[in-house]
Parts: C-alpha cells; structure tokens; sequence
C-alpha cells in the first residue's frame, strides 16, 4: 500500500490570488514556509501551458521533498510524473481514474457530505476534500458545509480528510479541531502578502495537532 502524504497544510493554486507575482515564486515562499503538499489548479491554462508550469512545480516540490497533485487532469499528472490527483464530482470518476493510473497513483475525490463521502471511500479513493468550509471566494457554486459538517465526516471517515473553503491562518484551527487531517488553502495562503510567514504561522497551529 502507498504511504499517505502529510495532509496538514495543503495548498492549491489560483492565478487569481497571486496579484501579479510568478506563481511559481508564490509556490516556493509557501514551500519555505512549511506546506507539506501541492495541488496545481489552473482552470484556465491550455494543456502545453499546463504541462509547461506543472513540471515547473514538480521540479520544485521535489526539491523540498512535498508531493505534487494535478487539479482533474490525469494526463498532465502522467505527463509530468506527478504524485497524483485530485478530482471533483463533475469530473472522472474515481474508480475509472484508478483503472487508469494503478494503484500508485494518490487520487483524491472532493466530497461535500457524507453520502458523497462513502462513495469516494468505495471507489477507492485516499483521501477526501470536504467542504465548504467557511464559504469560498474561488468556488461561488459550492454549499457551505461547516466545521459541524465536517466533523460528521471525519467521524465516519475511514479516509484522510482535508477540509476546504475559506480556510485561513486565523481560523485553520478550527479545521483541525473538527477532526480533519489537514486543510487546503488557497486565498489564504497566495493572497497574502508575506506568504512565508503565514504560512509558518499555519505550520506552529498545526504542530498541536500532531499525534
């Protein structure tokens, strides 16, 4: 069985929130500062400017030891030699992405309550996002779920969960304290302005979680 990466601080891209600053630099101050895993999210890119930036990233999450997940493409995480993917309900489902990368590939499945939940657990998923957490800015369309939510999940898990949505340094503790394994974030992270330090801030809230 493949080992699990650390779910804690988990961040996903979003041109949106980089305010004229090279993603790729955003990612590397985040990387310093102590996220422990990567999700390149570009909605927006072609397929080669996909291709291009994700072995940019891979490249450099290698160099500090953190797995990179691809955002829905299974090719471009093929491609680039990614450590996995992470799909949403509107995409591939899991079970056919499984027959397709193997067993050694991570897939994670987003999940927004308890019955999306068991079914990404049956399908074979490794770990599940769930939210909305606290509402989103980059997801106008998701229901919020809630710390109340999420707890219900983790409760009946038996998956690594990652909560999402409007998660920030100010109230990542609430995350955790519902039960989840970590939290991916995305404005909270690339918006701000010191990057490094926000991050290192999430990191020392994090270390009281760690069993």
């Amino acid at each position: 069985m493949k080992a699990q990466p650390d779910y804690s601080i988990y961040l996903v891209t979003d041109d949106g929130c980089l305010q004229g600053r090279a993603l790729i630099d955003c990612v590397r101050e985040a990387l310093e500062g102590g996220v422990t895993l990567v999700q390149y999210r570009a909605k927006t890119a072609s397929s080669a400017e996909m291709y291009a930036e994700a072995l940019q990233l891979k490249a450099l999450c290698d160099n500090f030891n953190v797995p990179l997940i691809i955002n829905d493409r299974l090719d471009i995480a093929m491609a680039v030699g990614a450590a996995g993917v992470h799909l949403g309900q509107d995409d591939l489902p899991c079970a056919a992405a499984r027959r397709i990368l193997g067993e050694d590939y991570i897939i994670g499945v987003s999940a927004h309550n308890p019955a999306e939940a068991k079914a990404a657990l049956q399908s074979g998923a490794d770990y599940l996002g769930c939210g909305a957490i606290f509402g989103t800015a980059t997801k106008a369309d998701v229901k919020k779920l809630g710390t109340d939510g999420l707890a219900a999940i983790c409760k009946a898990k038996g998956l690594p969960v990652v909560g999402i949505g409007g998660v920030t340094a100010d109230n990542y503790r609430e995350v955790r304290a519902a039960g989840a394994d970590g939290a991916a974030i995305v404005s909270g992270i690339l918006a701000q302005p010191d990057i490094r330090t926000t991050v290192r801030a999430i990191a020392r809230v994090s270390q009281e979680f760690t069993k």
